[in-house]
């Protein structure tokens, strides 16, 4: 369970109570705005926000507006979330990075062993995170010194995820931070 403010954390806490309250109040008023009505308003909010108004699992691009279903990822894998509960301004993380094009897409990617994911996906605001906050890199490697298979920073920070074929041990250090631990 998440005990924390999510805004600021990386994993759409802001987005998500935006996208929300545009569907209660779209519900509360009858305002009968249709579900693509509701990610084009959403979009005026945050490049996220659309995504929120039917989370599904999917691919971003354009700005992140532009949401490509997939098929659920990572089944049956083990999924920690660490929070050191850093506040990251998402404005000063998207001034502040500098996107990379892969040579590997993201469809082709995800299809892949997450194992192979360290290799060709890294997360563009890491360089500005970890430069601010060094402590974010250390969860990072920490993840991988337990076993992970992938671990990044989600979104614009700070959360750290990582990815693990089997329930892994966490350190004491870690646990404090612990948001969630448990089976996709």
């Amino acid at each position: 369970m998440i005990t924390f403010p999510t805004s600021g954390a990386g994993l759409g806490g802001g987005s998500s109570d935006a996208a929300c309250t545009m569907k209660y109040v779209n519900r509360c008023f009858n305002l009968s705005l249709s579900e693509e009505d509701l990610r084009a308003y959403a979009l005026e909010l945050g490049s996220d926000c659309p995504f929120f108004i039917d989370p599904v699992p999917s691919v971003a691009t354009g700005r992140g507006e532009e949401l490509t279903p997939v098929e659920p990822l990572l089944k049956g894998y083990n999924l920690v979330l660490i929070n050191p509960r850093i506040h990251i301004s998402t404005r000063d993380a998207y001034l502040n990075s500098h996107p990379v094009v892969h040579e590997t897409s993201l469809e082709q990617l995800i299809t892949s062993d997450p194992a192979e994911w360290e290799k060709s996906l890294k997360n563009d605001f890491e360089d500005y995170a970890f430069k601010l906050y060094p402590q974010i890199n250390e969860i990072k490697r920490s993840l991988y010194r337990s076993g992970a298979l992938y671990a990044s920073m989600s979104g614009s920070g700070s959360t750290v995820y990582g990815i693990f074929d089997e329930k892994p041990e966490i350190g004491k250090k870690l646990k404090d931070f612990l948001i969630y631990d448990g089976v996709l």
